[in-house]
């Protein structure tokens, strides 16, 4: 199966535009979302901006019904109470619920977690390391792999909170040991990067972040996935 990633958005509704474009013209066979909807530099007061672009991810996944969708730590950080950089008070009952009314407008409630897994690639918003695994269940170390994320997606929000976690872990900058890396390849978000890069198994792709002064920090391109393959190739937009 073909799967177009869609990264990071952080108040950016037009990447759902290229996304639905890229969808449109038969690249892909379904989305999955890195989420990281909300916040953004200096636009606590801009809760227009937040609405809009809730909306906009609703009307994708009324689009687009098989969509996936992983929370970012943005996303929770609001109905889990835990302040964030970017957070912004004003913006907060807006937030919550836009995003229980883009729970509620799934078709199935499992569509939207902390990981997912199409045939052999694990989506998430920063990855999943073997420590961390081993820290919060070391008999998940031997588990099945959908076992192992039922396991992560119904944990309590602080093991979630954590820097190690699927919602934290930034693989760009520490040297980990990407989780079952010999059988599953890993596609995050999370961490803004310049270009589209593979390392250990763990694809990065949010190159769609900016600079404090609204310059984009990466290229603009998505990755199309195969599912079964773990090969990908980069639609440039």
């Amino acid at each position: 199966m073909k799967v177009l990633v869609i990264p990071d958005i952080h108040l950016k509704p037009w990447i759902f535009d290229r996304a639905e474009e890229i969808l449109k013209a038969g690249k892909a066979d379904r989305a999955v979302c890195l989420m990281d909807i909300p916040d953004d530099w200096d636009m606590e007061f801009q809760i227009d901006c937040y609405r809009v672009t809730f909306d906009r991810a609703i009307a994708f996944a009324a689009s687009y019904p098989d969509t996936l969708w992983c929370y970012g730590n943005h996303d929770v950080s609001y109905p889990w109470g835990r302040l964030e950089t970017g957070y912004s008070p004003y913006a907060e009952r807006t937030v919550i619920s836009k995003l229980e009314e883009l729970e509620h407008s799934l078709q199935d409630p499992t569509q939207i977690n902390i990981m997912h897994r199409i045939d052999n690639v694990l989506f998430s918003h920063g990855g999943l390391a073997t420590e961390y695994v081993k820290w919060f269940d070391k008999d998940l170390l031997s588990a099945g792999i959908d076992d192992v994320i039922a396991a992560i997606n119904a944990a309590s929000h602080d093991h979630l909170w954590n820097e190690g976690s699927p919602l934290w872990l930034r693989p760009q900058n520490d040297s980990i040991e990407p989780f079952r890396k010999e059988t599953y390849k890993q596609v995050v978000g999370h961490t803004p990067v310049k270009k589209i890069y593979e390392k250990d198994g763990i694809i990065s792709t949010d190159v769609f972040s900016t600079y404090r002064d609204g310059r984009q920090i990466g290229e603009s391109a998505m990755i199309v996935i195969d599912s079964e393959t773990g090969n990908y190739v980069k639609i440039d937009l």
